[in-house]
């Protein structure tokens, strides 16, 4: 496996290991790809991602730069990077001062000192996930053998976005489930509450509580929490199996 691959493969692990979101992760790709495809430098790098289907503007870019461009992509909804992403394709302005695709945005991005641009879509399972934009201050910045290591660097990039995305997803559902139940013991203490001074089984217990919110308009479990911080003189905690260690 040749050096420059096993670095890149480096720091995608890397960033992966040490990154919390999807955001921060999206911000090392932008700049190990900037760093990867320039190898001698000056290049800037920002990241597309299609979010439930559809292509939406993210912060992620290597440097101020690239963040103006992109948003001159973004505000008028058309431009490299989006056109990479929807068709799944690389998309290549030579020179923003003579391209006649995306006037507005090659306008923008001439007026910014960018002269050329790469975009190269993340494809995953046959279906774009994401782009990686590149800008370079000359024209004709991006040869051949740019455009083979950007489509290495994007061939290794989606599916270390892929399994960031699915890593994101597996914690919001956990942390959905992990509310979910904790509601569900603040209602079951409320519910024991009741029962004890109504003298009344849990179904009916439950239907007073679920008249008192409707009434009240408050959700059920912030009214359990009421009752259960009356009764015990402190607000309810989570029990042990949700505390960590």
């Amino acid at each position: 496996m040749p050096s420059e691959v096993q670095e890149e493969l480096a720091g995608l692990q890397d960033a992966l290991l040490h990154t919390d979101t999807v955001d921060q992760f999206l911000h090392e790709l932008a700049v190990l790809a900037a760093r990867t495809v320039s190898e001698g430098g000056g290049m800037s790098c920002g990241m597309a991602l299609r979010r439930r289907g559809r292509p939406a503007s993210a912060t992620a870019c290597s440097d101020p730069l690239a963040s103006q461009a992109d948003r001159a992509q973004y505000q008028a909804d058309d431009g490299p990077a989006l056109d990479a992403l929807r068709h799944a394709r690389p998309v290549h302005v030579l020179d923003t001062a003579s391209t006649s695709g995306w006037p507005g945005f090659c306008r923008e991005a001439a007026a910014l000192g960018i002269r050329s641009c790469y975009a190269v879509p993340l494809v995953q399972d046959g279906e774009p996930i994401g782009a990686v934009m590149l800008y370079a201050r000359r024209a004709g910045a991006f040869g051949p053998e740019a455009a083979v290591r950007a489509a290495e660097f994007a061939r290794h990039a989606a599916g270390a976005l892929a399994l960031s995305l699915r890593i994101s997803t597996c914690e919001d559902q956990n942390d959905q489930l992990r509310s979910s139940i904790v509601s569900r013991a603040v209602i079951d203490q409320a519910l024991g509450v009741i029962m004890a001074r109504e003298r009344c089984p849990q179904d009916k217990a439950f239907a007073m509580l679920r008249s008192v919110s409707q009434n009240r308009n408050v959700k059920v479990r912030d009214l359990a929490a009421r009752i259960v911080t009356q009764v015990s003189g402190e607000p309810p905690k989570p029990t042990a199996p949700f505390e960590d260690g």
